[in-house]
């Protein structure tokens, strides 16, 4: 059914016109001679025209139109300035290159009711809406207080457009309501269904370019896109947003077909094709960024999780390109892309880049106490203190009292959010050609407590797969390149790149905590050109942390979380490097 009814409440073959402002409404001027002050006003009244009166008001309103002649068939309804209006229009942009229009006799409230997709209406209990409807929307918006207007009597008529260049004809079945005017003459009532019954409103009906959908869409590969996270509804939105954030292409026309179509402005309904006057050319293969082979084990990941909430993304670091993502469930929300949660510890790394673009280097001296010096003193998971730690190895086994009292004497409260956007490109508003959620930090902490948390990724912190796995690929590459799902997207700059000596170190820092520290146990063997980064997350309420890991190898960035999952090693951590073995390297 068509958003908008075009059809009120009708009795038999007589409809009633709801005059909102009282019969004056449709007054017209009666006489085309003497002062404004001689004409007397042309109105619409209550008593419905005879059964000749209304077929012969059809008839000559539909002459006039089919000739062409705008004026007089404007002239016949009782709106000569909205008729014009939308004749014209019809005209100039529909450009039918001869029209046909053969009158139909008396219509049914059945048959008007099926050329425009409502429901039969019911018996009239009060005030009454046109039919058909003049504002588009009958009854909707009146008022209780509204009082029935004059009846019309519902005509239709056969409708035959023929088009320039082309045998097809186009054949539609129409509709009007005759009133009757004070001068004892029919006039059409106007409404834009007169055009066609789909037409309503501000809408607008044109011919215009037409395209294929895609033949199918691909991977990266030009292989046919297989994974149960990309659901027809996501790859749906995806050639849509595609198609309006991609550059025009010029060679793009040549694919094009025609249509008739019925369009709202306001862009709140689809297009309403009507008629097709030329086929386009069957449209091309919809490529993505997505690998099959990666895709395939990012929706293994999650499988394997059994059960748990979860969500994986890779990245093409040196493009920005996202080669995978997968959920779970794989049919629920896309939290790779939407979720918003505290990614924990994984964190760390723009904290790091903070502190390294501070002036520490990853051998500098930085102690791991058992509690943090802010108010409400943080412990770190594992007991005892370590006075000797230094920047790198806080990093590698993940001390939280290290990095929220060398956050707190080193950076300013707002540093961190700062990097994070300036470097890091968080909070840019990314197009990536799927709804995404951008990572949120508080630019301006409000409390010492509530900037120590935001050095460990707690508190009102808040990241998603994409958006860690983007950081994890920003420091492989050592420049940001924003995530994208279809070559060509534009894609948002970062207001610095990181430099090469801070990136540098943080793959050393990484590369460390992969081989050595918190993330080796699912690391081993896969350590070449890599490094990683483990985090859980306490949630409030919950009594197992969330658990979340990125890690890069080679030129493939991959970030993963798992509700509930634990520490990071023991559930992220395992999907994140089944994915960086399945390319191999």
């Amino acid at each position: 059914m068509r958003s908008g009814a075009k059809i009120g409440i009708i009795t038999g073959v007589s409809v009633v016109v709801l005059a909102g402002g009282g019969y004056g409404a449709y007054s017209l001027m009666g006489s085309d001679s003497g002062s404004s002050g001689d004409k007397k006003p042309r109105t619409v009244v209550a008593e419905p025209p005879s059964a000749d009166q209304a077929a012969n008001g059809a008839k000559d309103f539909l002459a006039a139109w089919a000739s062409g002649d705008i004026a007089k068939a404007a002239s016949l309804t009782d709106d000569p300035t909205a008729a014009t209006t939308a004749l014209t229009a019809f005209k100039t942009q529909v450009k039918p290159s001869a029209l046909t229009l053969t009158p139909a006799g008396p219509a049914t409230p059945q048959a008007f009711a099926s050329a425009t997709g409502t429901p039969t209406p019911a018996k009239p209990t009060g005030a009454a809406s046109a039919t058909p409807s003049a504002s588009g929307t009958p009854g909707a918006g009146d008022s209780p207080s509204a009082t029935p207007g004059p009846t019309g009597v519902l005509m239709g008529f056969k409708a035959r457009a023929e088009f320039e260049g082309t045998s097809r004809v186009w054949d539609y079945n129409g509709f009007l309501s005759v009133v009757k005017m004070s001068d004892d003459t029919p006039a059409v009532h106007w409404t834009p269904s007169v055009i066609h019954p789909h037409l309503s409103g501000n809408e607008t009906i044109a011919t215009q370019q037409v395209f294929a959908p895609p033949s199918t869409v691909v991977d990266r590969n030009g292989k046919a896109l297989q994974g149960a996270s990309l659901t027809p509804a996501l790859m749906a939105s995806l050639q849509d947003n595609a198609r309006k954030l991609l550059p025009p292409d010029p060679n793009k026309d040549q694919d094009a077909g025609s249509a008739v179509v019925i369009t709202d402005p306001s862009g709140k309904t689809a297009a309403d094709k009507l008629f097709t006057i030329v086929e386009p050319k069957p449209g091309k293969p919809f490529k993505v960024t997505i690998d099959n082979t990666l895709q395939a084990a990012a929706e293994k990941a999650m499988t394997d999780l059994g059960g748990k909430q979860g969500s994986i993304v890779a990245i093409e670091p040196s493009t920005g390109q996202v080669l995978a993502f997968a959920n779970a469930p794989a049919t629920g929300q896309n939290r790779a892309f939407t979720g918003l949660l505290a990614p924990g510890s994984t964190m760390k790394i723009v904290t790091s880049t903070a502190l390294l673009e501070a002036g520490l280097n990853p051998d500098s001296p930085v102690a791991c106490p058992e509690k943090s010096s802010n108010p409400v003193a943080i412990p770190n998971d594992f007991p005892g203190a370590f006075p000797d730690y230094t920047l790198q190895k806080d990093f590698m086994v993940s001390c939280n009292t290290a990095f929220i009292n060398q956050g707190l004497t080193s950076l300013k409260p707002e540093t961190l959010a700062g990097t994070a956007k300036d470097v890091y490109g968080i909070g840019l508003e990314w197009k990536t050609g799927l709804p995404n959620a951008d990572g949120k930090i508080p630019a301006a902490p409000g409390s010492k407590d509530e900037q120590a948390m935001n050095y460990i990724g707690q508190g009102k912190v808040q990241m998603n797969p994409l958006a860690i796995a983007s950081i994890t690929a920003t420091v492989q590459s050592g420049s940001f390149k924003q995530p994208i799902l279809v070559s060509g997207l534009p894609q948002q700059q970062a207001a610095r790149q990181i430099s090469p000596d801070v990136a540098a170190k943080l793959r050393a820092m990484m590369n460390a905590t992969a081989v050595g520290g918190t993330a080796s146990q699912v690391m081993a063997g896969i350590t070449d050109n890599a490094g990683a980064k483990t985090g859980s997350a306490e949630v409030q309420g919950a009594s197992t942390t969330n658990s979340w890991f990125t890690a890069f190898r080679g030129n493939l960035a991959v970030a993963a979380e798992v509700q509930g999952g634990g520490h990071g090693v023991d559930a992220a951590g395992p999907a994140v490097a089944s994915l960086l073995k399945a390319v191999g390297h």
